[in-house]
């Protein structure tokens, strides 16, 4: 259990200042029609009649933390000249049900081509990460994460406790097709099949959990049950991708355009109109990891410690130590973080488009061993070409108040990005952020002098 706690600290610290950034999937570029291989991370049936004949993804990043337990004032940026403190530059707002997440997502060498004007394929390469943990006290996870030195007496009630780290790989095949297609409307449907190579993962559960305690006896009172547990080498933090556990999963999708009436150049070799107004709808990471040899723990934590053992032991001794606990060893499943993804794009103008993309979770933030995503709402306005496209999105996400605004521009071969680059600069309580950068070769189609 004192690797999740460890672990919060890990992903923040790794988001923040990792050379390669952060993202929830690559936000507002994967509905730019000339971002290939990134547009099968929002429906599949992106692979065919992409304006890219041919596409080399060399390599991209992208990773995303938030919660509503931390929070930053970038607005006054100047005091970080002297280096980031987590003391002096963090705000700490403490609830019975604060929530952390992020994810990180690393997509190696991975291709896209046309196979026939009907059909398309692409293969692709990924590393990933998912973190999750929900409905967990701030007092709790302060106390026990720095110390119950400073804290004055508390009570906390915490329900439906839950926490997620997994650690994958995958190989996607994906096959588009284009089912109907005519002067006025196209309807395209793809799917994704990929083979997973688990890395491993923690996970934690409680239905009930309730602490108080006495600063002046220093003494912690608790009451509820407590269930963990992880994959082999995943408590000491060796994970591996050398000695992986196999399992297999899928995304579903379909995308419909309706044609312009407007007699447009077009960019596309089919000799087609372009599309007034396209919408998509699709279904990501459908499947589950099985691991074998998985230790987990069964803890009733109705009893009275003292806090001064926090100081001497890591967590799971003092659990250990004081509670009455069981320990099976077996095989187990962690689900990935499935989601119904939809979207509209609308041609304001040739190379002016406006999107609204929403993504839902259909994995419960309470299940015990998934992963989930967090549920977003974003409109993105953007300038698209050939060589250059600009987007700036305006999302509201779960568990998070207001508004996060971001900029992302994709030039030739080069792209980078942020959801919440923008809003973060402007606000006293940035409590997310994100950002993407990605390196790979286009090849385009021929340009059609006019419509037939």
């Amino acid at each position: 259990m004192n690797l999740l706690i460890r672990s919060i600290a890990f992903l923040f610290m790794f988001v923040l200042f990792s050379p390669y950034g952060h993202s929830q999937s690559y936000i507002g570029n994967t509905l730019d029609n000339y971002s290939g291989v990134h547009s099968l991370l929002l429906n599949p049936a992106n692979v065919v009649g992409s304006k890219t004949k041919f596409e080399f993804n060399i390599l991209s990043a992208s990773a995303f933390v938030g919660n509503d337990y931390l929070s930053v004032d970038f607005t006054d940026i100047k005091n970080f000249s002297d280096g980031f403190s987590f003391d002096s530059d963090v705000a700490k707002t403490p609830t019975d049900r604060n929530n952390f997440f992020g994810n990180a997502d690393l997509i190696g060498p991975s291709i896209m081509f046309r196979l026939n004007k009907k059909s398309s394929i692409g293969i692709s390469t990924r590393v990933r990460t998912f973190f999750n943990l929900h409905n967990i006290s701030g007092l709790i996870y302060e106390s026990i994460s720095e110390g119950f030195d400073s804290q004055s007496d508390f009570q906390a009630e915490m329900e439906n406790l839950s926490g997620n780290i997994h650690a994958w790989g995958e190989f996607g095949l994906t096959y588009g097709r284009i089912i109907l297609d005519d002067e006025s409307k196209r309807l395209k449907i793809g799917t994704t099949l990929k083979y997973l190579g688990g890395a491993g993962g923690l996970f934690t559960s409680s239905p009930q959990l309730s602490a108080a305690f006495n600063s002046s006896a220093g003494i912690l009172t608790t009451g509820g049950s407590l269930d963990y547990g992880y994959t082999s080498g995943f408590e000491t933090g060796e994970i591996q991708f050398s000695d992986f556990t196999g399992g297999f999963g899928a995304d579903l999708g379909i995308v419909y355009e309706l044609r312009s009436k407007n007699k447009f150049p077009v960019d596309s070799a089919y000799l087609q109109k372009p599309y007034k107004l396209r919408f998509g709808i699709s279904i990501l990471d459908i499947g589950a990891i099985n691991y074998q040899d998985v230790s987990e723990f069964g803890y009733n934590l109705n009893g009275t410690i003292d806090v001064a053992e926090f100081d001497e032991k890591d967590l799971e001794e003092v659990l250990n130590d004081n509670y009455q606990g069981t320990e099976v060893i077996g095989n187990t499943s962690i689900g990935l973080p499935t989601s119904l993804q939809a979207f509209v794009d609308y041609s304001v103008t040739r190379r002016f488009f406006l999107s609204l993309h929403a993504g839902y979770s259909l994995r419960s933030a309470t299940t015990f061993k998934v992963n989930n995503i967090i549920n977003t709402l974003s409109v993105t306005p953007r300038f698209e070409s050939k060589w250059i496209s600009i987007y700036s999105p305006l999302s509201l996400r779960q568990f998070q108040s207001g508004i996060l605004w971001g900029v992302g521009l994709r030039t030739g071969p080069f792209m980078i990005g942020s959801g919440s680059l923008l809003s973060n600069l402007l606000s006293s309580t940035s409590k997310s952020t994100d950002v993407f950068i990605g390196l790979k070769v286009p090849i385009f189609k021929d340009k059609a002098r006019n419509l037939k």
